[in-house]
This record gives structure tokens, sequence and C-alpha cells, in this order.
């Protein structure tokens, strides 16, 4: 029987296989990951009767019909998510535990399954999904160190963004493996200094770089701003888009990184109210997401125009 652990490259697929792993280690398991918007990612994945598939933080709806491949051959799957799945198919060998609040990360989904056996972790991938309101609430009464579980939480987060692996500081897999022998975020930091470090000095590099972007519309209801071409800017987008929608709450976000002639675009909803970003995106051919924060893979240099009044329209 093959083993395959099929997960985001994010804070939330990453930590989310830490927690699954601590408690039900594979060792056995096929990693299959990317970068945070390589999301077609059971494509890769090959199987026959009596394997066995985990998918952690990967959108159903984009995977739907290698789903049902996977399915089909025989193989059982076990799916944990918060983004739109779309119609879930209904099969004996699907094991779903979707749920697409807006309040909710995949972290927190398995913290449930595990009846919180792993909470700090999951509590650092909360801060590194950008939700530090439920990441505090779930740790009230643990005398957990949060500021340094928030700032793990945002490198991790941040190490998944790249237009490639080559972009990235680590490959999410070798990450993972970084993360994955020690039982708290604690462990790690104590641990990990020369991971930790790695990521942080390039998480400042970048942030200083992208704090010079330009502002493409503003209003009191949400901001546009353009990244230059640039590594440097391709990393730090999605952290950089988290930062602004903290720093003003009520306000929408959109950060838009050049990449040659078109633009990769990450969306966030006002944190008062985190609804609309996927159904913004959507819009988008390659657009997708959930409600609280979303992205477009190729937004052409022509539909720019046509995006802004969307999102203006949208929030």
């Amino acid at each position: 029987m093959a083993v395959f652990d099929v997960f985001n490259g994010d804070a939330d697929g990453v930590i989310s296989l830490v927690q699954l792993r601590r408690a039900c280690p594979r060792p056995e398991a096929t990693l299959v990951t990317g970068r945070k918007r390589d999301i077609n990612l059971l494509d890769r994945v090959k199987t026959k009767k009596g394997d066995h598939v985990t998918v952690l933080d990967v959108s159903m709806r984009s995977n739907m019909d290698d789903l049902k491949r996977i399915l089909k051959s025989g193989a059982s799957v076990f799916y944990a998510d918060h983004h739109n799945a779309g119609d879930m198919p209904e099969h004996k060998n699907l094991h779903a535990a979707i749920d697409t609040s807006p309040e909710i990360c995949t972290a927190l989904i398995i913290d449930d399954c595990l009846e919180g056996a792993y909470r700090a972790w999951a509590v650092t991938a909360a801060f590194g999904d950008n939700f530090p309101k439920i990441a505090k609430a779930k740790a009230a009464g643990l005398d957990l160190p949060l500021d340094q579980l928030e700032r793990l939480g945002m490198l991790v987060n941040y190490n998944g963004y790249g237009a490639g692996v080559e972009d990235l500081h680590f490959h999410p897999a070798d990450l993972y493996k970084a993360l994955a022998p020690f039982d708290t975020p604690m462990e790690f930091l104590k641990g990990g200094k020369q991971v930790f470090d790695k990521l942080n000095n390039g998480y400042e590099s970048d942030l200083a770089t992208a704090q010079n972007s330009k502002v493409l519309d503003e209003s009191h209801k949400g901001l546009v701003i353009e990244l230059a071409d640039a590594a440097s800017s391709r990393r730090i987008s999605g952290m950089y888009g988290n930062q602004l929608a903290q720093e003003n709450p009520d306000r929408a976000h959109a950060v838009l990184t050049r990449n040659g002639d078109s633009y990769v675009v990450s969306v966030r909803a006002p944190l008062s109210n985190r609804t609309g970003a996927d159904e913004l995106c959507f819009k988008f051919e390659t657009g997708g997401g959930r409600s609280a924060a979303a992205g477009i893979n190729v937004l052409p240099e022509r539909d720019v125009d046509r995006f802004i009044d969307a999102f203006i329209g949208a929030f």
C-alpha cells in the first residue's frame, strides 16, 4: 500500500501535517507539495486500490477531477480543508473534514480532530494564516509564548510564496521535515534556530522593499498596490497583504505582483467583515480561494482596470 501526504506549502498546510503526523506517524508517506499557489497537487498522485491519500489545505474544487480519479482507483482519501469545496462527491472511501467558515483554518480543523493534542502548533498556524484573534482564543489558559508563535507562523507562511519553488528559502517539504520532529513549536524554536534565522532575515529584507510599492487605487474602503517583478516581491506579497489588513481592518486590500506581462494577485477582505474575496477572484479565469483571502494566479495586464473596478464593487 502506498501512502501520500498532499499539503499546501503555506503555514496552514505545513503545520496541519506536522500536527497529524505527530499524532499518527506515517514515515513511509510520499510528500506532495509546492509553493502556496501550486494548488493542483492531486494531479501528481497516481494511486491503485488500497492506497491512502491525505490532503490538507488544498482546494477540493480545484482538484475535483483528480480526486474522483483517485477514488475510482480504489484508494481511500482523508481530506481536510477550509476553502470553497464546490460540489463534494459522495463516496465510501472519502472521509472529509471541510469547514468553509470565514473564521477557521485547516490546522484548527485538524486540531479539532486531534482534540487539541498539538494545540500550540495549531495556534502557530492560525497566526500564520492571518487569524490572530482565533489563535489567541485557542491559546487561552495555556501560557504559550504568543509573540514567538505569531512570528514563527508568519515566517512559515511567508516561505510558501513565490512564482516557483526556486523563489522560496526552503522547499515546503524540507520545511515540513525541519518542523515535524518537534512536539511543540517552542521546542523547534530552541532546536531549529538556523532555519528560523534564515526565514526571519529574508522576511525583513523583502518587507523593506515592499513598503515602497506603487499605489494603483486607494479609498477608505480599499487599497490596491503593485509590487515589482522580483523574487522578493513574490515572496512577500501575501504576508504584506496580511500586514496591511491588520493595520487597516475595515479596508479591503489587493496586492498585484508583476510577473512578466501579467500579475499574480492576493486579495484580503476587510478583517471586520471577512467575506467576498473568493467571489471577486472567481470572476477571473485563474482565481480561487476562500471568503476572507483569495487570489488570481494569472491576471493579464489588460485586465487590471477590470479587476480594480470589480474590487471596488466587491467591497
